[in-house]
């Protein structure tokens, strides 16, 4: 299918007509960090893969990109990355160290705030230690233009605080049923406890697009039967041996295999986030940088 100019129309745009929201873009020349969380209600659908792969890209776009990784039992992004950190946020939370002074430098620019392993203490924070991360974030010098906090999987209490003090959130699914069951499960909790009322969905080790397409319709059609939800399609990934090849040997698949369909297909899902209107309307819960966003709100 192509537009009147002739270039190929992109099935998610089409189905992102269908979705229009309320939220205005941000003006043009007004800058403010965007925040993604990048969940998924079950383990296994290669969540921490899109994360780095999507950091990489969106930093080769020239934009400053922090990964916070919120799996604090289990870290996943530095072993990704190949990466060995003197100290995670376990160091944070025990009032060991400073947000600044467990900043990781990861590929490409990218700064990283890792996790730790196999510490249960800070598996379900407390309040205070969820503002002292507001707080820190908010204070650091270091300017983003794009965080992505990459959650543990399912419904723990951590999950839904990430989830709602992101901008915006990123539900990564496959289509096996059990997936598709699992992040129904996380959107259907995070709308009835939490008022969240938009997601973005990305599926992930597809066969084609069909497939991608099929777990959409099957998402938004008991969503709009049982909640009061909108779901934004905005891409999907192909199944590809290179990408286990690629965390095998501790590296991005968009940089060991630029020219592979899987790295293509993480390229138009980049470009979707950096293209996709920005909200500056906070959501009506404690958000990261929520201090700049209402700053640039005001504007």
């Amino acid at each position: 299918m192509a537009d009147r100019t002739g270039h190929p129309t992109d099935q998610a745009d089409t189905l992102r007509s269908m979705n229009p929201q309320g939220n205005g873009p941000v003006a043009p020349g007004t800058t403010a960090t965007r925040v993604f969380s990048i969940t998924s209600g079950k383990g296994g659908v290669g969540k921490t893969a899109v994360v780095a792969n999507l950091a990489v890209l969106l930093a080769r776009m020239g934009k400053r990109v922090l990964i916070l990784d919120a799996d604090l039992g289990l870290a996943n992004i530095d072993v990704v990355f190949g990466l060995a950190p003197g100290h995670n946020l376990n160091h944070f939370f025990s009032g060991e160290q400073g947000l600044e002074a467990i900043l990781t430098d990861g590929p490409e620019g990218i700064k990283i705030l890792p996790a730790g392993s196999g510490v249960q203490r800070f598996t379900r924070l407390d309040s205070e230690q969820k503002m002292r991360l507001l707080e820190a974030l908010d204070a650091m010098n270091n300017y983003f233009d794009f965080v992505l906090i990459d959650t543990e999987a399912g419904i723990s209490e951590n999950v839904t605080y990430f989830n709602t003090a992101a901008q915006e959130i990123l539900v990564v699914t496959t289509p096996e049923p059990t997936a598709i069951t699992d992040a129904y499960a996380l959107m259907k909790l995070l709308s009835n406890q939490f008022h969240e009322k938009h997601f973005n969905l990305i599926v992930n080790f597809i066969k084609n697009e069909d497939e991608a397409l099929d777990v959409y319709r099957k998402l938004t059609m008991v969503a709009n039967r049982y909640l009061d939800i909108s779901i934004n399609y905005i891409g999907s990934i192909p199944r590809d041996k290179l990408m286990v090849d690629a965390i095998r040997k501790q590296q991005v698949l968009v940089q060991l295999y630029p020219e592979s369909k899987t790295a293509g297909a993480f390229e138009a899902l980049a470009r979707t986030i950096v293209q996709e209107p920005q909200s500056i309307e906070p959501k009506g819960s404690i958000q990261f940088f929520w201090k700049r966003l209402l700053e640039f709100g005001g504007r």
